[in-house]
């Protein structure tokens, strides 16, 4: 698993699985001049499985990134408080996209795919907001938030799938596994 993220490990062992072994990619994040929200997810996605090294030709390899946007700006993880509240700001009230890239690699093959799920935000109150803030859950997180966590409550409606939106779809995450020869939920080879 390519990802520092534990909440992709935990969607992981819905499907039965655990990662051999844990390596965050480093790379550069940074969206490009123009790139659009879901092309620059699945750039960062490939990027990131480009970035880890593997031992043998049968080990596979998964990466993945998320990426929430509000019309065309990419809203990133945000660098301090400040830039978590002005996320905030920007969505409440408001509906947004919310892409989350999968990329799978066995050997010299490499499985793809992007999910987009639509959000809505309610409409935060200061209180909601400086709340929210102080729990420290924004930290890490694609917009300033995340679904499973303390902003759940804030979020009435989505169109798409719930796991993408915490990280890592499951459907389509199951799928590229299986296409590369893993078996899912105790299956075997």
């Amino acid at each position: 698993l390519g990802s520092a993220s534990p909440r992709r490990k935990e969607l992981l062992a819905v499907l039965g699985l655990s990662p051999d072994a844990v390596t965050p990619p480093d790379i550069d994040e940074d969206a490009r001049k123009a790139e659009l929200p879901g092309p620059y997810c699945a750039r960062i996605a490939r990027e990131k499985l480009a970035a880890i090294p593997t031992a043998g030709p049968d080990d596979v390899v998964l990466c993945a990134d998320t990426t929430v946007a509000l019309g065309r700006r990419i809203m990133g993880k945000p660098s301090d408080e400040a830039e978590a509240r002005a996320f905030l700001k920007m969505l409440s009230g408001r509906r947004h996209r919310v892409f989350t890239a999968v990329a799978v690699r066995r050997g010299d093959k490499v499985w793809e795919r992007l999910v987009e799920a639509r959000v809505r935000m309610k409409r935060l109150s200061q209180p909601e907001i400086d709340g929210y803030i102080a729990t420290g859950d924004w930290q890490g997180k694609a917009g300033g938030y995340s679904i499973q966590g303390p902003a759940g409550a804030f979020i009435p409606w989505i169109s798409g799938s719930h796991s993408a939106i915490v990280g890592l779809p499951l459907v389509e995450t199951a799928q590229l596994l299986q296409a590369a020869g893993v078996p899912v939920w105790g299956g075997k080879p």
